[in-house]
């Protein structure tokens, strides 16, 4: 351990008391919803959260482009995002000439891959709800990104995810920690995720990790690994690119956990560069400019740039300045160990299929 990680674990302990403070906040308004004495706001549409109990990315961005991937094969789907730092305010749907600036990455990211999904974004969940219904009719079921704390709203279907390296029953809140809510939250899920997990994770430490969760009767409990798919370019998604051991990549990206995606490129690659930024980084004209000037330096005749998909909904506006590079983006998916997916697939379904089963009085 670097002497800058010894630091920061140090300087958090001594910020106990606030972290103390803050899940005493917590906890009063978690008992509160609880006790009923602040009231929750049920919708006639099913409502699927995807979210976790701390911070950081922990991929729930991949998993709800899983469920949209299987669910708007069947019905029509609605995902409803905060927008994080996106240059509006409000409520807003996206629509042909909706840009990441606009939006957010993440939700353009939903919107580019998946056109026939209704993408909304509004920091009141409450009253962006009611307005993505009205304005989506025949809208069957709405994916909500990142909402687990928003107690006002009653989501029928929760998904929280908690990292392999950092799961929620071993964390502190905020900011000692990373929590920020209490750990027993998690018994109002239906399904925990344990997300990016070693590829080779055994059945014995699998079965260690459900102990140490220990999940209600009524949960079910998955594991995922980081699937990374074939490079592509920003601008011609059929222009592909295999990496192989010859190559020489220049990484920018601004997300809050890179180091799984370095270490693939490191195993996948000769050598590798980067340029890292903050997470949701707005790229600049400046930005531009160093990342031309790092990758001019170097001198493999086998280089390109790689990125990620969130990161590409900011690149690709800058047509002029990347024209003749080798920009490729990187796209990931949830692989879920131990031939789980069918099982998981289907307890989503189900839920849609019930859901309309209880309304229509079958």
């Amino acid at each position: 351990m670097n002497f800058n990680n010894v630091f920061l674990k140090s300087f958090r302990v001594l910020l106990l008391p606030f972290a103390l403070i803050y899940g005493w906040i917590v906890s009063l308004r978690n008992w509160m919803y609880d006790k009923k004495y602040l009231h929750s706001v049920r919708f006639n549409v099913p409502l699927i959260g995807v979210g976790n109990l701390s911070l950081g990315g922990t991929g729930k961005s991949p998993m709800v482009e899983h469920l949209l991937s299987i669910l708007s094969e069947e019905y029509k789907i609605g995902t409803l995002s905060r927008g994080y730092k996106r240059k509006t305010k409000g409520y807003a749907l996206a629509n042909h000439l909706t840009t990441a600036l606009e939006i957010g990455d993440e939700p353009m990211q939903f919107h580019i891959k998946y056109p026939n999904v209704a993408v909304a974004v509004g920091e009141r969940r409450i009253e962006a709800i009611p307005q993505l219904i009205q304005d989506v009719p025949k809208i069957q079921a709405i994916i909500l990104d990142d909402a687990f704390q928003h107690r006002e709203i009653e989501t029928d279907f929760n998904i929280i995810l908690t990292e392999y390296d950092n799961l929620y029953c071993d964390d502190f809140f905020i900011p000692t920690g990373d929590l920020r809510d209490e750990r027993k939250s998690a018994k109002r899920a239906d399904i925990i995720i344990v997300t990016k997990c070693p590829a080779d994770l055994s059945t014995k430490d699998r079965d260690e990790i459900i102990e140490k969760i220990y999940p209600e009767q009524h949960q079910s409990v998955f594991f995922t690994t980081i699937k990374y798919e074939t490079p592509y370019h920003i601008y011609n998604p059929a222009d592909q690119w295999i990496l192989t051991l010859r190559d020489e990549v220049l990484l920018v990206c601004g997300i809050a956990n890179p180091l799984p995606l370095k270490n693939y490129i490191h195993e996948n690659t000769d050598t590798y560069y980067q340029l890292s930024y903050s997470d949701h980084h707005i790229f600049s004209i400046e930005d531009l400019q160093e990342i031309r000037e790092k990758f001019d330096q170097i001198k493999s005749k086998s280089k390109l740039i790689l990125t990620t998909e969130k990161d590409a909904v900011r690149l690709v506006k800058y047509t002029q300045e990347l024209h003749n590079i080798p920009l490729y983006v990187l796209p990931i998916k949830p692989k879920f160990l131990f031939d789980s997916e069918r099982n998981f697939n289907e307890l989503v379904l189900n839920y849609v299929a019930q859901f309309y089963k209880k309304i229509n009085g079958n």
